[in-house]
């Protein structure tokens, strides 16, 4: 399914988490955050989610910053909640976050485990008091919202029915439009979506399950017909890949199939197609948008130059996550029994098995907001919300 480019018009601001941006002029000077994207964005969706497989809501996520888990698949803070920091809003809370709020102080707010079971959209089941509370008009979205989720991927069939994948995450927000219509007013609401920021995360787990011995679409596609697939269901904005292959799974995977250790060439491969497709699809929708502006960050080579040089970057481990059990610790253990745990995840790149420190997310974030134009171009984020 594509995407419909009337869902977000005007004014973008793209994220990759190796990452993106775009977004229009405006003259206010409050500007509203909207996220879209995987687990390197989640602030927590997924624990909202009945039984999910995939989700964060234990220790020791979250230990470095908030003391306790907030769903989020890191030690700390996620480049979305730097990007916050840095436009002075508070962090922006997940969609599905019970209670009536405003959506303007950032709480996470506990998931609730006794809660009355229903059907949501794609085979989903949530709670019906999380639905209610989606239905009611008791919150508005003045800062913005994160509609990201751990798991998620641009194709509907990326882990169908475990999680909130991109269609459903702009069906989100076309009803998170209505109610602003109803709370602002049309020309009011109209205002805060043209000049609010977009940022997005998408794409890197329709690659991990391309990668899979039982995935369906690679038998009939060949890999640029499948990059071509993904990036056409990103067309309002595109995540440009990192370093895939250099995960501590897939770092693992490699030694297994292979007995060699380094990087996995089949996912790198993936990561480098993409790459190379995103710049043309950006430039086309340029054309076609009135007002859009885009910005790619290269996660790719920013990953890359730290994993090659940790030691200049303030890590002492690149190839193990902190967090984990087996090669690499590459396991998904981290939390559960036997998992492993580092002293010190600020010297680590990858807290687990597939997810950067909260020291990596900041330092990704800083190059995206005030980096030169080698690593994110044609523009930063700063020069962006400046403008």
């Amino acid at each position: 399914m594509r995407i419909s480019r009337s869902n977000i018009k005007n004014c973008f601001l793209v994220f990759c988490a190796s990452l993106v941006v775009a977004r229009s002029c405006h003259g206010s000077k409050h500007v509203a955050l909207f996220i879209f994207g995987d687990s390197l964005y989640d602030a927590g969706n997924n624990k909202y989610i009945e039984d999910a497989p995939i989700f964060s809501d234990f220790w020791p996520y979250g230990e470095t910053f908030f003391k306790h888990p907030t769903g989020r698949p890191c030690d700390g803070r996620l480049i979305p909640d730097f990007i916050a920091q840095y436009a002075n809003l508070p962090l922006i809370p997940p969609y599905l976050q019970p209670g009536d709020h405003q959506f303007m102080d950032g709480e996470n707010f506990e998931s609730k485990g006794d809660l009355v079971l229903a059907e949501n959209l794609q085979g989903m089941v949530i709670s019906s008091e999380i639905q209610q509370h989606l239905q009611s008009s008791n919150h508005r979205f003045i800062n913005g919202v994160n509609f990201a989720s751990s798991g998620a991927g641009a194709l509907v069939e990326t882990h169908h029915g475990w999680v909130i994948n991109l269609s459903t995450q702009l069906s989100y927000f076309k009803h998170m439009k209505r109610q602003l219509r109803l709370q602002l007013g049309e020309a009011e609401a109209k205002k805060l979506l043209s000049t609010a920021v977009y940022m997005f995360s998408i794409g890197g787990n329709d690659y991990f399950a391309a990668l899979t011995p039982t995935h369906s679409l690679l038998q009939l596609y060949s890999r640029e017909e499948y990059v071509g697939m993904v990036i056409g269901n990103i067309t309002t904005v595109i995540q440009e890949e990192g370093a895939l292959g250099c995960l501590p799974s897939l770092r693992a995977a490699k030694q297994e199939r292979t007995g060699v250790s380094g990087c996995l060439d089949e996912a790198t491969m993936f990561a480098k197609l993409h790459n190379r497709a995103l710049p043309q699809a950006l430039k086309e929708l340029e054309g076609q948008l009135e007002g859009f502006r885009y910005s790619i960050f290269d996660a790719y080579v920013a990953g890359r130059e730290r994993i090659n040089n940790p030691s200049k970057y303030g890590f002492k481990e690149v190839h193990e996550a902190c967090c984990g059990s087996g090669p690499y610790r590459s396991f998904p253990t981290c939390g559960q029994k036997g998992y492993q745990l580092c002293d010190n995840a600020s010297e680590y790149f990858f807290f687990d098995l597939a997810h950067p420190t909260e020291s990596a997310n900041n330092q990704f974030a800083k190059l995206m907001w005030s980096g030169s134009l080698d690593i994110v171009k044609p523009y930063n984020l700063k020069t962006l919300f400046e403008e």
